[in-house]
């Protein structure tokens, strides 16, 4: 069964910065498109990032310039490099193949996700 185990998050200041780990487990992660999601209270969840199995990589207009998502295929890690946090960046912050069909297709599985507080 696919496995996401997200790390890294924390209370943090505005304008600091976090290191988010993912790790995933099985063959498979090279193989997908994976991104970084977020979910507010209150709020949807949304993805924030995302990155092909070749590298190429997507960011959602809020975060663009300040995130930075990363992943090491040999490694079955994904990581997101996150600066100039701001309070509205607050959030569980989870990781998952980019593709809600695929998602599904694997068993509909989300990790725990990993809390990110932003604030003095």
């Amino acid at each position: 069964q696919v496995q996401l185990v997200e790390s890294g998050g924390g209370l943090v200041q505005p304008g600091g910065s976090l290191r988010l780990s993912c790790a995933a487990s099985g063959s498979i992660f090279s193989r997908y498109t994976m991104g970084w999601y977020r979910q507010a209270p209150g709020k949807q969840r949304e993805l924030v990032a995302d990155i092909s199995s070749g590298g190429n990589t997507n960011y959602a207009d809020s975060v663009k310039g300040r995130f930075t998502i990363s992943r090491d295929n040999a490694k079955s890690l994904m990581y997101l490099q996150m600066n100039s946090l701001k309070p509205d960046d607050t959030a569980v912050y989870y990781c998952n193949l980019k593709n809600y069909a695929l998602i599904v297709a694997m068993g509909d599985y989300w990790g725990q996700g990993t809390q990110v507080t932003v604030s003095s």
